[in-house]
């Protein structure tokens, strides 16, 4: 019975626990994004306004559209595709905010797969 009570006073606590999310301070500015790519650690760099968002990865640069969805989910599409897989926008929603980072999930538009990331601010 102890247990128990223990257990409905953990959940009671956690369930009202909400991240806090400051997304519209996170609009606009200059981010880095580090990942794995092929077992190496790897930093791209994005500069994004209001509407668009300029991705420098390995000396090249990319434009998408940004459209937000609400203060913290936005839909990326790339401007100009290289490819099928490159025209398929991108749904990002941002999870929690830090100082100068947030962290959020990501997906192909309509796609259950879901992967997450964090993001740093380098400047506004």
């Amino acid at each position: 019975m102890k247990r128990f009570a223990a257990l409905l006073i953990c959940l009671i606590l956690t369930s009202c626990y909400a991240p806090e999310r400051d997304c519209k301070a996170f609009k606009t500015g200059t981010f880095e994004f580090e990942s794995f790519l092929n077992g190496e650690l790897v930093t791209s760099r994005f500069i994004r306004n209001d509407s668009i968002e300029i991705d420098m990865f390995q000396g090249k640069s990319d434009t998408a559209s940004v459209r937000w969805v609400n203060d913290c989910e936005y839909i990326l599409t790339n401007l100009n595709p290289k490819n099928m897989a490159e025209e398929k926008p991108l749904q990002i929603r941002i999870i929690t905010t830090e100082k100068n980072s947030y962290t959020f999930e990501y997906s192909l538009v309509g796609s259950p797969e879901k992967q997450r990331g964090t993001v740093t601010r380098v400047k506004k």
